[in-house]
């Protein structure tokens, strides 16, 4: 990222960048929009942003790969307020009937990339397993659904702050619950 943020003359860096993180990207918009063509356009938008940004991104802050997903996920809503639309509702029923697996982004990638991020993917679903049912379902609607906490909130019927509470908790439970799997930060990129 540091090359990328210096002007890599040849454009090496994020090549290599866009390599190794497009295809989930590209999974993560296909499962917001529900449209490939509208991912696809999305993905570029979102590397256009990383190239454009790329000054602004503070390692120190997370790993280059959540920088990117947020970015990815914020033009995507933007891109679903366009279309007047929201996303497919995720109805999680009975946790058991809804694998939670299947709402997490399609890697894609070569079998050593898709290898690894099996795992990775098995693990978060294990430890979304872990949080109570309210927040699994808060951090599942705004991280895989692409709802806003304010949608959230309407359509669970919950104040907003009850919504950013869950979250909160939702996202400090699940990393301390990674990190017990034996994931750390870094490896989330």
């Amino acid at each position: 990222m540091t090359r990328v943020a210096r002007s890599d003359p040849g454009g090496r860096a994020l090549e290599a960048l866009y390599q190794r993180y497009a295809a989930t990207a590209l999974g993560l918009s296909a499962r917001i929009l529900g449209d490939r063509a509208s991912a696809e356009e999305i993905l570029q938008e979102a590397f256009f942003r990383v190239w454009e940004r790329s000054g602004s991104f503070d390692a120190a802050r997370g790993p280059f790969a959540a920088w990117l997903f947020t970015i990815t996920r914020r033009l995507c809503i933007d891109r679903l307020r366009q279309r007047q639309t929201r996303p497919q509702i995720i109805d999680l029923g009975e946790r058991d009937d809804q694998p939670l697996m299947d709402l997490l982004p399609d890697p894609g990638g070569d079998v050593a990339e898709s290898a690894q991020a099996n795992s990775l993917r098995d693990k978060v679903r294990q430890a979304l397993g872990t949080l109570p049912r309210d927040q699994c379902e808060v951090l599942l609607l705004s991280y895989f659904g692409g709802y806003t906490r304010r949608e959230i909130a309407a359509r669970l019927g919950q104040p907003e702050g009850t919504v950013h509470t869950r979250a909160r908790l939702g996202l400090k439970k699940l990393r301390a619950a990674l990190e017990e799997l034996g994931i750390e930060p870094d490896d989330w990129g």
